[in-house]
């Protein structure tokens, strides 16, 4: 039987040492994601969050309103940038996540996007020429006197588009998405357990703009459920001895703080009539642009 050189023992040695020795370093070493986080919070302060401002300071007037705005192009990145991120969030789980669910929901949250992107851009120049937010359609002066009145139905099956429909085809796989690469943050090394400074500092921000998605998006049944699913399963590995690594905690204590700063925006605006108005029923979150067009937009 022919042996193999010594050399080739020799070396193959040493690469596999080195190997157990680069895995073992990998599982020790805290692998938290700042610059994804830092890009998520960014892109969804400028691109979602900051539209508002940027139509400020470049108003709708200053554009042809059959034209796209400034706002308009911010939301158009918003919609190319996001599902890029995500895709780049769940590469880097630490394990493997089902593709068939994450590229449903990629393909879902643009279309949903897409489709908020339209009727969004629609209802700030309804705006522009008097409507009001905290009325619904058919009590707006600008729409209930319209002729022929089918036009009526027109403008609500818009609203239906852009408020229910397509918050809840972006909403939705944008929170399975998070879910999913949270399921992967659980692990048993003890110096992953531990969130750096630069995610405390991003927490504070990213609670905010979350804020902003749950209340403007009116979807706070769909991320209370999300939260709850969190917990569970944060229950369900610590029985099995699993800890949330640093970017499991991120994701975990932005839910948490978001969470504190909706119970304060909700108990703010607890006894206002006009908002209980236009949002009846058991769950009561009024939309910050409804606040804005009630009691800020008159003032300036």
């Amino acid at each position: 039987m022919r042996k193999r050189p010594a050399w080739v023992v020799q070396k193959s040695a040493p690469e596999n040492r080195s190997g157990v020795e680069k895995n073992e370093s990998d599982m020790v070493k805290p692998q938290f994601h700042c610059d994804l986080w830092i890009y998520f919070t960014i892109q969804n302060w400028i691109l979602d969050f900051g539209r508002p401002i940027v139509m400020i300071i470049l108003p709708l007037e200053w554009f042809p309103l059959n034209k796209p705005s400034a706002g308009d192009y911010f939301h158009m990145a918003y919609n190319i940038i996001t599902p890029f991120l995500l895709l780049k969030l769940i590469e880097r789980s630490p394990t493997a996540l089902p593709r068939s669910a994450v590229y449903i929901s990629i393909i879902t949250f643009v279309m949903g996007a897409s489709i908020h992107l339209v009727g969004d851009s629609i209802n700030h120049r309804l705006i522009l020429s008097g409507y009001q937010l905290h009325l619904s359609v058919r009590e707006n002066p600008i729409i209930k006197d319209l002729k022929p009145a089918s036009l009526i139905d027109s403008f609500e099956l818009l609203y239906y588009y852009d408020e229910h429909l397509g918050h809840l085809m972006w909403y939705i796989p944008f929170f399975i998405i998070l879910f999913l690469y949270f399921t992967g943050c659980f692990t048993h090394v003890k110096e992953q357990k531990k969130m750096p400074l630069a995610g405390w500092i991003l927490l504070g921000p990213s609670a905010l703009y979350y804020w902003y998605l749950v209340t403007e998006g009116q979807i706070f049944i769909l991320y209370v459920f999300t939260f709850f699913a969190m917990a569970a399963t944060v229950i369900q590995q610590g029985n099995k001895g699993f800890v949330l690594d640093s970017n499991g905690l991120f994701l975990f204590y932005n839910f948490i703080l978001t969470l504190g700063l909706v119970v304060v925006w909700v108990a703010y605006l607890w006894n206002d009539e006009v908002l209980r108005k236009k949002y009846p029923g058991v769950i009561y979150v009024p939309e910050p642009w409804s606040f804005y067009t009630l009691y800020i937009k008159d003032s300036h």
